[in-house]
């Protein structure tokens, strides 16, 4: 199927999503004549761009007060970020993906990806990988569950992690210090710096808003940091103080 006819058929998912209230898979798949996994693919989509809820079986549409700029959307900008970073995986590589709602946006570009070994210590993250055509082997480091970032963290996990050799990891920040590194409001950071220890390439994902955050527990060193992916609201003097770190900046358009 061409993407123009993907797009169409997206469209009139959603058109009837908002219509009937809720929809099931199964109903969709037979009205568009699209296998099942193609429909859960179509749905994950539109919920990563914010304009739907995926349910148990199906979708019902983005509730109202959830509709206007709403934290848990995603936004251009997240989008923007995602599709800079997808652009730096090459087919075959051997990636993790942290927990987040930044790193959660590179999920449908990996649809496009063939060959991919994908590990995460995220619930959500797992479940979106299953539901990709394209159908990357996945790895999950398992652990104790952490409510707070909704992620197995732990020793067990992290014994995981390091029976493993990665092409990159893929982690996002609460704030990003020109001095230090990114912070986290998380307290287990274990985690994070095993994942980085185990990849070639670390790219972290993080909005410019992130500077300047008041958080005190440093997450990961700027010299544990190959390249950060931001957006072009990036001052000149932040990103050349990073750049002095010998970290790659990679400013991604929102347009």
């Amino acid at each position: 199927m061409t993407k123009r006819n993907t797009q169409q058929r997206r469209r009139a998912i959603l058109d009837q999503v908002i219509a009937s209230g809720e929809v099931s898979v199964e109903a969709l798949s037979q009205e568009f004549n699209a296998s099942e996994v193609t429909i859960r693919k179509d749905l994950a989509e539109l919920e990563a761009n914010g304009l739907l809820l995926r349910r148990f079986g199906g979708a019902v549409p983005m509730p109202q007060e959830l509709v206007a700029d709403s934290p848990d959307k995603v936004s251009k900008r997240k989008l923007s970020l995602a599709k800079q970073a997808a652009s730096l995986i090459r087919d075959h590589n051997r990636i993790i993906i942290d927990s987040g709602r930044t790193t959660a946006a590179l999920l449908p570009e990996l649809s496009y990806k063939q060959g991919l070994v994908v590990m995460t210590n995220s619930l959500n993250v797992a479940n979106a990988l299953r539901e990709l055509e394209n159908e990357p082997t996945l790895l999950m480091t398992g652990g104790t569950w952490d409510p707070r970032s909704e992620a197995f963290q732990g020793q067990l996990a992290e014994q995981v992690l390091r029976a493993y050799d990665f092409d990159q990891l893929f982690i996002g920040a609460d704030g990003l210090d020109l001095e230090r590194g990114t912070t986290t409001f998380n307290e287990l950071l274990s985690l994070s710096r095993v994942m980085a220890e185990v990849a070639r390439e670390v790219i972290v994902m993080a909005e410019s808003e992130k500077i300047g955050r008041k958080i005190h527990n440093l997450e990961l060193p700027w010299s544990s940091i190959d390249c950060l992916v931001t957006d072009q609201d990036l001052p000149a003097e932040a990103k050349q103080r990073i750049e002095s770190y010998q970290v790659t900046v990679i400013c991604a358009s929102s347009a």
